[in-house]
């Protein structure tokens, strides 16, 4: 195959993004191996297994509101007025079953006593000492959680391919579980190549600037909850490569950015080919080509462009998917919006463009606008964006107030 041109736009022969999605998890098989973890750790992990719910929650009936829990047929059709038998508290219950024409001061989450069926809230009554006069006629059953109106014993509470985050992890707190069966982490090494690439506090030489990709990957696979392991920058030399992938030869996954192209000085292809079988793809996609995807040894490979935004682009659709499917969950659909845009936005035909914008509120509507330059070395466009701008590949760009497709970054919205 033809190694693709950054001058290529339109290219009969490029995949898809799809096309190269559904390859890429196609080849791959979830990891089998599964490990019991405190529950504060579990954060971020994929669920190994089921989870069935060992207790109702909640578990005794309770209120739902601050109030008076009465016996709704006490009420007798209409306006009322009960005495005031005691005071039901979270955790401290009134004792004993509600005497006939009694109501119970009752607090939310406090247990509602044998015999009431009705909580009134404390807004609809007038007290006078120990005597309660209801100003609203209250449904049965108002304000009253049933035992298992949230869970139920027995019930699924969390299938296996979960990936566990704050709620999840209070949902098994809540069945007072200390510990939980989680996918073992995905191994992924990484390393950026490029002999003008120096670390982060090292001063820079005549031609040098500082590797900001490792960084940028670094933090994209924690989000990810895997097992980052940073090989460093490896220099543009074969033997270089040959060391950085012998080191890597125990991780399921090795990432490396840079050096995919066709240039002199560009060897990751050829050396990557010498210890697996790699694909190296055409992808109508800006930024973000070219995308070498394959086998290093036993380890999954993507040898990712060079460019900042390139990577991050990259990864978020093609790596991102990948260990969500190694992790044994499902990739998440992306949320997809149809915004006005209030920039004016350039694009060529040919490729898929996923353009760094800034998603907010205009005049009570949502609406998006550009970041400014859209090169693939501008990593401020990446820091100021909240969302992708999505131009289909024979789209010719937008003038100011036509509809777009957007994409929130997570927890954009």
């Amino acid at each position: 195959m033809d190694a693709p041109t950054c001058r290529d736009e339109a290219d009969p022969g490029a995949l898809g993004v799809e096309q190269a999605q559904a390859r890429i998890l196609q080849s791959l098989t979830p990891l089998a191996v599964h490990e019991r973890v405190a529950l504060r750790q579990a954060y971020g992990r994929v669920l190994g297994e089921p989870v069935h719910a060992r207790l109702d929650v909640p578990r005794e009936r309770n209120s739902a509101m601050d109030g008076y829990a009465l016996r709704h047929a006490d009420l007798d059709g209409g306006r009322a007025t009960l005495s005031v038998a005691g005071t039901s508290r979270a955790g401290d219950p009134y004792r004993g079953p509600l005497p006939a024409g009694a109501s119970v001061r009752i607090m939310t989450g406090a247990v509602v006593p044998d015999g009431a069926d009705t909580v009134v809230m404390q807004e609809e009554v007038t007290r006078d000492g120990e005597s309660l006069r209801v100003n609203r006629m209250p449904s049965r059953g108002e304000f009253v959680r049933r035992p298992g109106d949230d869970v139920e014993a027995g019930a699924l509470l969390l299938d296996a391919g979960k990936r566990l985050g704050p709620a999840e992890v209070g949902l098994l707190a809540s069945q007072g579980m200390t510990e939980v069966a989680v996918v073992r982490r995905v191994q992924v090494a990484f390393f950026s190549t490029g002999d003008e690439l120096v670390g982060a506090g090292t001063a820079l030489g005549p031609g040098q600037i500082h590797d900001s990709n490792r960084y940028t990957l670094y933090g994209l696979l924690l989000e990810q909850g895997v097992q980052p392991l940073d090989l460093g920058v490896v220099g543009d030399t074969p033997e270089a490569l040959e060391a950085a992938f012998e080191q890597a030869r125990s991780a399921d996954v090795v990432v490396s950015t840079g050096g995919v192209s066709v240039g002199d000085a560009d060897f990751v292809k050829s050396v990557a080919q010498r210890h697996g079988a790699l694909q190296f793809w055409k992808i109508a996609v800006r930024p973000g080509r070219p995308l070498t995807f394959g086998r290093v040894g036993d380890a999954h490979f993507f040898g990712l462009p060079g460019n900042p935004v390139s990577v991050a682009v990259t990864f978020a659709l093609f790596v991102a998917p990948a260990l969500d499917k190694l992790s044994g969950t499902s990739p998440p659909r992306p949320l997809r919006l149809r915004v006005p845009t209030l920039s004016t936005l350039s694009k060529a035909p040919g490729r898929r463009d996923y353009q760094r914008g800034v998603l907010e509120e205009r005049d009570g509507q949502l609406a998006v606008r550009t970041t400014g330059a859209q090169g693939s070395h501008v990593l401020s466009s990446m820091s100021e964006a909240n969302c992708y701008v999505v131009l289909g590949e024979s789209s010719t760009g937008a003038e100011i107030g036509a509809t777009v497709e957007v994409i929130p970054f997570a927890n954009t919205l």
